[in-house]
């Protein structure tokens, strides 16, 4: 019998086939009704526009495996540049280099970073005439002037290039100059020779090679000049025939106007000699006194330096000496005031790593002493009497905190370690295995620590690798920090042209913090100021004389593929291998650094040796031996005996000096 339904104590009939085909008649007609009747009015418009309504798929929608797919054909790697390699480190520019926390994803290859496009360099010109007769010992001196005025410049972001009277000549209106019947002032036909050669070269920015960049990286003058675009002829008040920037065309014309003057006669400048009846020069646009410039002309000398204007006076090489010391004490001044608050050097983990960023520190100390001027208490003359000058009674503030902070008065200089010897010197251990790695060791504890102020505690390695790229190589993180590594030598030649002035050799401090006058020889490390608490736990004598050799061990194991090849055993090279893959932030944070330092250093050498060719080398570096840069790569060749056993001894007095450092921090 079919099955019989009961709704609340009553059966239910059967319901026929008719029966159910009018049920189902009158719910759409219910449904039908609804549509017309019980919609509001207006809803449904009477002539809709499908372009009124886009859809897309949300990014959250995105499937996250895409680039894990394992069936995903081989794509071809992102394809080379220029200039894009050095030793077993290369890297790819690229304008999303914050858009991928790991390079691998976009260069297919793990030893070739992302880094940021460099901006074109805007060449900055001066003149020097090398045709005039002069002594082995004034062409030094006047070498050694131009390289302090290249460098300057060069830190700030130009390229500076020095024109010479090969340039003038090969400018057309070379011969009209030397048609001029009259005889002119050698002072005026150097200044002509100087704008025949930087109109040769298409006008752009025009200086005295006495004339440096006195003022913050971001200062708005510095920033104009270094965007390139001058829409007509300017000058500036006060500062004489110091600095011209204009474009060809009226490069040009200034020329024509003073070739043609009637004034070459008398006059002694190119200034005076396209001088109007009115004392108008028309051809340029004069914009006020500049605030981030300074001019060490003849006037200025004589009216704010004189005991160094006197000593020009009586011997050129004494003199230019003096006055190129004056012009460096005057740029490390600059940076002092510029940084007033201090100079932090970084120290995550602080427990044992105090031998690891000893080379960052004693940098530290040679930034905070007085440089050696033969006016210790003068200000640059752009600033009047508005610096503070460096006492030696007084330093900067020098901090070694363990989280990074946002601060543009305070200068960071960090050191990035190699996963495998943040693993060693944290633990202490000597001997690293893949299963304490994986059973025992925490993940990117660097980077971590580093960037836990910043960012917090709950964050992935990804966010935090972000974070360290761009302190590093953002435009404000270029220009107020400095990333060394912790298994490489401190580059001397990178030092200064990174500052823009020569650092003092040494310094040293007393047991009350203050500055002392450096003592020279290698034997003398300096020791720390009094030890502030908010700089981290001190490490014990014990622990502190574990680390100068297991930095050394670590030091081995990292360079494996490089300098120290073939003295790590498979298994150390194994346990690298493992513990970059398990700290895959640490290790990219630690490619990074190092592929930003080699690419500083390959578009800085290949300018000087573009620049080596013109006026014989005149203000390049005197190259003396190996260069500091050579023992910093991985050249795949290992050193001599002799080399290993000094470098022993080195390591030896480095450890000697840290714990030095640590006894002076715990009185």
């Amino acid at each position: 019998m079919p099955k019989q339904y009961v709704v609340c104590g009553r059966l239910v009939p059967r319901l026929g086939t008719r029966h159910t085909s009018l049920l189902f008649a009158l719910i759409s007609l219910f449904a039908v009704c609804s549509l017309f009747f019980l919609l509001p009015s207006g809803a449904i418009p009477a002539r809709p526009n499908l372009n009124d309504y886009k859809f897309s798929v949300p990014k959250s929608f995105k499937s996250p495996w895409k680039n894990l797919n394992p069936f995903t054909p081989p794509a071809h790697p992102p394809p080379r540049q220029k200039n894009d390699t050095l030793g077993d480190t290369s890297w790819y520019s690229n304008w999303k280099w914050l858009s991928y926390p790991f390079s691998s994803s976009l260069t297919l290859d793990e030893n070739r970073l992302i880094l940021p496009v460099l901006p074109e360099r805007t060449p900055i010109y001066c003149y020097y005439d090398n045709t005039i007769e002069k002594d082995k010992a004034t062409k030094e001196v006047d070498s050694d002037l131009l390289l302090s005025w290249r460098r300057a410049w060069w830190s700030k972001g130009f390229k500076p290039i020095i024109l010479g009277p090969a340039d003038a000549m090969n400018n057309p209106r070379y011969e009209e100059l030397q048609k001029i019947p009259d005889k002119l002032d050698p002072a005026l036909k150097t200044d002509l020779m100087r704008w025949l050669a930087w109109e040769n070269m298409g006008g752009g920015v025009l200086a005295h090679y006495l004339l440096f960049p006195m003022g913050d990286h971001n200062d708005p003058l510095l920033a104009f000049l270094r965007r390139g675009e001058f829409p007509k002829l300017t000058r500036w008040k006060n500062i004489e025939e110091g600095l011209f920037v204009g474009p060809k065309t009226d490069v040009a014309e200034a020329v024509k106007l003073a070739l043609s003057s009637s004034r070459l006669k008398i006059v002694k400048e190119f200034l005076a000699a396209i001088m109007t009846d009115n004392n108008d020069p028309a051809p340029f646009v004069v914009d006020p006194t500049p605030k981030s410039l300074a001019y060490y002309s003849a006037r200025t000398l004589a009216s704010k330096y004189q005991k160094v204007a006197d000593e020009v006076a009586k011997s050129h090489n004494k003199g230019f000496t003096l006055l190129n010391q004056l012009i460096n004490s005057h740029l490390h001044l600059t940076w002092q005031n510029v940084f007033s608050d201090g100079i932090a050097v970084m120290k995550p983990l602080p427990h044992h790593t105090t031998h690891m960023i000893s080379p960052a520190y004693e940098l530290a100390l040679r930034l905070t002493h007085c440089p050696e001027s033969p006016l210790p208490s003068s200000c640059p003359p752009n600033m009047g009497n508005k610096c503070t000058p460096c006492v030696a009674t007084q330093p900067m503030k020098l901090s070694t905190p363990a989280h990074l902070q946002n601060s543009s008065t305070t200068y960071i200089i960090g050191t990035v370690p190699h996963p495998y010897t943040t693993a060693s010197l944290h633990h202490l251990r000597p001997d690293l295995t893949i299963p304490w790695i994986r059973r025992e060791s925490r993940r990117n504890i660097w980077l971590a620590d580093l960037t836990a102020h910043l960012l917090g505690s709950g964050v992935s390695g990804a966010p935090r690798v972000l974070k360290f790229k761009e302190s590093v190589a953002s435009e404000k993180g270029a220009s107020t920090s400095l990333w060394l590594l912790a298994e490489r030598r401190l580059p001397e030649d990178l030092v200064s042209w990174h500052f823009g002035f020569a650092v003092p050799t040494e310094a040293t401090w007393t047991s009350d913090g203050k500055s002392e006058t450096p003592v020279p020889g290698p034997e003398r490390r300096p020791a720390p100021p009094p030890h502030d608490p908010k700089d981290g736990p001190i490490a014990s004598p014990e622990d502190l004389a574990k680390e100068p050799e297991l930095l050394s061990q670590a030091i081995v194991i990292v360079d494996s593929d490089g300098k120290w090849k073939g003295k790590a055993s498979k298994e150390q090279v194994a346990v690298k291998e493992a513990i970059e893959a398990w700290n895959l932030a640490d290790t990219e944070a630690w490619r990074f650094a190092r592929a930003y330092l080699a690419r500083k250093r390959v578009v800085r050498q290949k300018w000087e040796e573009e620049e080596e060719k013109y006026l014989s080398g005149l203000g390049s570096e005197k190259k003396k031996g190996e260069s500091a840069w050579n023992r910093w790569l991985d050249s795949g060749s290992s050193s001599s005996s002799s080399k290993d056993e000094k470098k022993k001894e080195e390591e030896e007095k480095t450890g000697q000096g840290d714990k030095k450092l640590e006894e002076g921090k715990k009185e």
